[in-house]
């Protein structure tokens, strides 16, 4: 069945057309790859997905619902979340607090408990540190639940990005470039993060990157675009063997 279905995308800035023509179909319970070179546009979709950006034509769908006008918040309640390429933690948070921070939506109380500490606040911040301490444990950040998120290797920080997404119980996780600047065993690491992360949640991936070997290792099938267009999509094996994808990687 359909989960993210992506049709005629478009969007342009200053007369450039930075995404043209837009078509993808995920699955439910795929983890899909979208690669290109630097400056096609891959960001700009994930932009385009999550309502940082608006399109000027296409539609957007999220298990059915037309998510295309929605804002950043009204995406994510709907079923979207994402990191960054450039990690964005709460550096000055610790580690608890900032899987909290996604968790917010689903455990709430009003501001008055909150600063007096009656009413649901003992009670909803009890099981929103249970529900926290649970996913540090599948990322193996329990141990580090008091560590100030800025005191993790960065590696670990990659980790926690993904589990304070994980947080707002997403239908569809997008990872920008999560192997950036990662060593290869922080790269190893990664990749059985991922796959462990779908295969607990039964999470929907789609997933930019520029490391051809956890591309090639993990993601089922691909989109590759180039000016803003796509050049190629299909199952991975066959897409990294087409001599335009090549071409394009290799000038």
């Amino acid at each position: 069945m359909t989960l993210l279905d992506v049709n005629k995308l478009s969007i342009s800035f200053g007369g450039l057309r930075a995404v043209d023509d837009f078509n993808l179909q995920i699955e439910k319970g795929e983890l899909y790859g979208l690669i290109g070179p630097n400056g096609a546009g891959k960001t700009t979709v994930f932009n385009l997905l999550t309502g940082v950006y608006k399109p000027n034509e296409g539609i957007i769908k999220l298990d059915g619902e037309d998510i295309t006008r929605k804002n950043t918040v009204q995406i994510n309640q709907a079923g979207i979340a994402r990191t960054f390429q450039n990690i964005r933690l709460f550096k000055q948070m610790s580690v608890i607090d900032n899987v909290k921070v996604g968790l917010s939506e689903r455990f709430k109380y009003s501001a008055i408990e909150g600063i007096l500490h009656v009413g649901k606040y003992r009670k909803v911040e009890k099981e929103m540190n249970e529900e926290a301490m649970k996913l540090l444990k599948v990322f193996d950040l329990d141990g580090e639940k008091d560590t100030l998120a800025s005191n993790l290797p960065y590696g670990k920080q990659r980790k926690l990005e993904i589990a304070r997404a994980m947080a707002t119980d997403p239908k569809l996780l997008l990872l920008d470039e999560p192997a950036a600047g990662m060593n290869p065993n922080e790269t190893k690491e990664l990749m059985d993060t991922i796959s462990l992360v779908r295969k607990e949640f039964g999470m929907t991936i789609l997933l930019i990157e520029h490391d051809m070997k956890l591309v090639s290792g993990i993601c089922e099938k691909l989109t590759v675009l180039n000016f803003g267009r796509v050049l190629c999509q299909g199952e991975t094996k066959e897409v990294l063997a087409n001599p335009e994808v090549i071409k394009a990687y290799l000038g």
